[in-house]
């Protein structure tokens, strides 16, 4: 099971001193979690895509590549690789070459976005999203696979003899979880092709994640990849986390009441009851995230949003502190105990190579045996 931290990056008003750090700020403080992440005993760092005001991070690779000179064991991942208006051969290109800067510890997750205007910015029509998510994809798919790759689709120019550079190191891409809040046939993409699926798991009821993973699940079955119980599925989640439930309450409701998603609707307490938004202690906190097995079954990755709203920076690094020491040590240990043989673990450039390493030598030996 691996644990981390995903950031928005967004520029949001301190409600409770009216302060809004500005963009050099962020960026900074962004670098400053990554680091402290894995001082606390987290797995993965994974940055959001935006090309808009309030949010700051446009270049996640330039990003990514900075904080993987600062760490050592780190996955580095987006939280959104906006696919429909990327271009897949600047998309293979630049995590590929990542890659081979972070020594592997690399992924990414594709996802649309939820900015409608981003799609006239980089010349697409936003009433095409899906069908551009699966031609970009199919295109990228196969430029990290093949040296040398002749195309033609709807959305962008031909490909003749093209070959995407850098290669993939050890011959092996990034692996992809494709990310979605709402959309089945994003659940479909990431079984078709046996990559990981991630639910935000943020905004909507149980019941919906519930469905959207199940349907991935038996999709990715029905493709051949596994059992449905062998699917990689990925979580999201929001938390808050102070020694007692009610300093933890206290604390962060003038930060959801003014913050830009949450404010002017439903009250803290309603949406931590309607939604996984988790506000408490380290013991809430753990069991709300072990109750997440209940209704999406083993899973292979947990992201915890800590960062968003305003919140200072000093605030943001205590909840990592305390998530690194009095949470995470106990859902490892449960999560592990908890998981049946066969569920494979979270995804890994070593263990993905080793893998691939050890299917060829199958292959080769029953060519020998026939």
């Amino acid at each position: 099971m691996q644990f981390g931290i995903f950031t928005v990056g967004d520029r949001t008003t301190d409600p409770t001193n009216g302060s809004t750090p500005d963009e050099y700020r962020r960026i900074k403080a962004m670098v400053e979690i990554a680091v402290k992440a894995e001082e606390a005993g987290f797995d993965v760092f994974a940055t959001g895509e935006h090309h808009n005001p309030p949010f700051v991070p446009s270049s996640p690779t330039t990003l990514l590549g900075h904080i993987a000179a600062r760490t050592e064991r780190l996955i580095l991942s987006t939280s959104t690789t906006l696919i429909t208006t990327n271009d897949p051969v600047k998309i293979a290109e630049d995590y590929a070459f990542l890659q081979h800067l972070a020594d592997g510890r690399v992924d990414l997750m594709m996802g649309r976005g939820n900015t409608g205007p981003v799609y006239p910015w980089f010349g697409q029509d936003i009433r095409q999203g899906i069908p551009l998510a699966v031609e970009n994809y199919a295109l990228l798919h196969r430029l990290w696979r093949e040296d040398v790759v002749d195309w033609q689709g709807r959305f962008r120019t031909a490909l003749q003899g093209f070959t995407a550079t850098p290669r993939p190191l050890d011959g092996v891409p990034p692996f992809v979880w494709h990310g979605s809040i709402r959309s089945p046939e994003i659940a479909e993409q990431a079984a078709y092709y046996g990559d990981g699926f991630f639910a935000n798991h943020i905004f909507w009821p149980k019941q919906h994640t519930a469905r959207m993973v199940d349907l991935y699940r038996r999709r990715f079955a029905h493709y051949g990849h596994g059992t449905p119980e062998q699917a990689i599925v990925g979580l999201g989640g929001h938390v808050f986390v102070r020694r007692n439930s009610q300093d933890a309450v206290r604390e962060f409701r003038p930060y959801f009441d003014h913050a830009p998603v949450y404010g002017g609707g439903p009250s803290l307490e309603e949406y931590m009851r309607e939604t996984p938004m988790t506000v408490g202690s380290p013991q809430q906190i753990i069991d709300r995230t072990l109750s997440f097995r209940e209704y999406v079954g083993d899973y292979q990755r947990q992201l915890f949003l800590v960062d968003s709203g305003g919140l200072p920076q000093k605030t943001v690094l205590e909840q990592l502190d305390l998530l690194g020491e009095e949470v995470l040590p106990v859902l490892r240990k449960e999560f592990a105990a908890l998981r049946p043989a066969g569920v494979p673990e979270g995804p890994t450039h070593a263990a993905r190579v080793a893998r691939r390493d050890a299917d060829a030598e199958r292959a080769a030996e029953d060519a020998r045996g026939a």
